[in-house]
């Protein structure tokens, strides 16, 4: 697979002031939050995460789809990349947040086949 740029998130500790300023900026739809807070962004484009339980941090970051996740994190780190948010397997997909060498904010994700 080549590594393509094929979603992004906005992590907000206010996620209905995010959705007020990206609404009507973009005029992007939301879906309803999930469990564990996340949001879809005009269907399947994006997503908004309510960062509260992570420590209220907030970020926009784009993701790179990768064939093997944990390969990618292990390569990232051997050219000086920091994990920002460690491997999570949520069972349909696999991801992590990463931290380029200049500390800038980045996902890569991977899609599993289902069961």
């Amino acid at each position: 697979m080549d590594p393509v740029v094929d979603y992004f998130e906005v992590g907000s500790p206010d996620p209905e002031a995010a959705r007020t300023f990206y609404g009507a900026l973009f005029d992007w739809t939301f879906g309803e939050p999930s469990p564990a807070g996340y949001q879809m962004v005009n269907g399947d484009k994006g997503g908004l995460w309510n960062t509260t339980s992570l420590g209220g941090t907030s970020w926009a970051i784009f993701y790179v789809q990768v064939d093997d996740v944990q390969a990618a994190i292990a390569r990232a780190e051997s050219l000086g990349a920091g994990v920002a948010l460690p491997f999570v397997d949520n069972g349909a997909i696999e991801f992590a947040h990463l931290l380029d060498p200049h500390g800038n904010r980045f996902g890569v994700w991977h899609a599993k086949q289902p069961a």
